[in-house]
Parts: C-alpha cells; structure tokens; sequence
C-alpha cells in the first residue's frame, strides 16, 4: 500500500476485527483478517492487541485448542465505544479526502 497505516488506524481496523467475533478470536485469525485490509505482520500485530489490552479496549482469554492453549481477545464495552468514534472519525475523513480527490 501506498499510504502509511498510522497506529490509530490500526488500531480502529483490529477493534473492527474483534468486534466481527461475538465470543472473541485468536491473534493469527486476526492477523489474516486485518491482512485483507493491508500488509501486516505479526510482529507488528501483538503490540496492538497488547496495547488495546491495556487501554481496555479488549479482554483476553486462553481456550485450550489442539491440546495447546490459545489466547482470544474480546472487545469489551470500552472498545464498543472506542470503535464507534474510530467509525465517525473516518466517515468524516474519507467525504473530506474524496471531496479533495475529485476537484470540488
């Protein structure tokens, strides 16, 4: 991709992600999902849901799955929120850039 993905945009795609899961979903599906978007890596990835974590933006959880542990990660009520602004934040900014993109 062209455009540099800043980490509030980053942020607002994994909340995205998450929010799809009702009971919540594991790092390596979200990273593939976040990947139809833009390119990420894992490395990249983590800090995110850790920082999210940490912001309370997501809960995690460990579910056992083929005889290992994985870890979820839920939205919580706080990243409801957070999402939502994220939404209204980039409607506003897509209508300003395309109305600039097209000459009016």
């Amino acid at each position: 991709m062209v455009f540099n993905t800043g980490a509030a945009l980053l942020d607002a795609i994994v909340l995205a992600v998450v929010s799809k899961e009702l009971g919540g979903t594991y790092g390596y599906k979200i990273t593939q999902d976040v990947r139809q978007a833009i390119e990420i890596s894992e490395s990249t990835l983590y800090p995110v849901l850790r920082r999210l974590q940490k912001d309370g933006c997501l809960e995690v959880y460990d579910m056992e799955f083929g005889g290992r542990n994985r870890r979820y990660y839920k939205i919580t009520e706080a990243g409801v929120a957070q999402l939502e602004l994220y939404r209204r934040e980039w409607k506003s900014y897509v209508t300003k850039i395309s109305l600039i993109f097209a000459g009016d």
